[in-house]
């Protein structure tokens, strides 16, 4: 996979560059370790499926252009590992991105009981435009189901963002949540132009996508 050439991580930024596309959106996808997150790339941006499961690395990405709003957008969707030992790799993406799919596993209580510290993980790391949908995920395994749709909607009203209920597996509510995400992006940015915030005009410039240095340590309460 190539890397996308519009390597400027700022709202709406158009690459002179590349003329295929209208604007490039940055999204993190982020979560505890197994909770599902590289089925839900793959799902959307290949529309495969592998039940094995393989922790993700560091980092990963993939990269799908989508017309929404008569714009041809360009996602750059990062899969993010779970695991602490990355964390300082992980959040140092986390700077530039537009939005975020904070995802936890319906038939995993402590993968739910963990959001409220990766929302603070954003507030920490990303600007303050950045978009935050929050997704059950796994909900074709409702025999195992431990974490009801109604808590996390509650949870979801509680930190301020939108709720979905998702399965990789059987393709539901894969594409709508990005679409969502997407649209929402698309919203503020608008909002946001029209009251010329400095995060459109380039004043508050995320970093070089391929020049990422990891902001210093903190120790979370994960």
């Amino acid at each position: 996979m190539q890397m996308a050439s519009a390597t400027d991580s700022r709202y709406g930024q158009k690459e002179s560059s590349d003329q295929n596309f209208d604007y490039m959106f940055k999204i993190l996808i982020i979560g505890n370790s197994s909770v599902g997150k590289t089925s839900f790339l793959f799902r959307y941006a290949d529309d495969s499926f592998t039940p094995a499961f393989v922790s993700t690395v560091g980092i990963d990405f993939k990269v799908k252009t989508i017309y929404r709003n008569d714009k041809r957008i360009k996602l750059q969707i990062w899969d993010t590992a779970g695991q602490e030992r990355y964390r300082t790799i992980t959040t140092a993406y986390y700077r530039g991105a537009m939005g975020f799919i904070l995802m936890y596993d319906i038939t995993n209580e402590e993968s739910f009981n963990a959001v409220q510290d990766w929302s603070t993980q954003i507030k920490t790391y990303s600007w303050d435009n950045a978009q935050v949908l929050l997704v059950g995920n796994k909900c074709d395994m409702e025999d195992e189901r431990v974490v009801s749709a109604e808590r996390g909607r509650q949870l979801a009203e509680h930190l301020g963002f939108e709720y979905f209920e998702a399965s990789a597996k059987d393709n539901i509510n894969v594409k709508q949540t990005f679409e969502r995400l997407v649209d929402i992006i698309c919203e503020k940015m608008s909002e946001s132009l029209d009251t010329a915030d400095p995060a459109v005009t380039g004043a508050k410039q995320g970093p070089q996508l391929t020049d990422q240095q990891a902001p210093p340590h903190q120790d979370c309460a994960c």
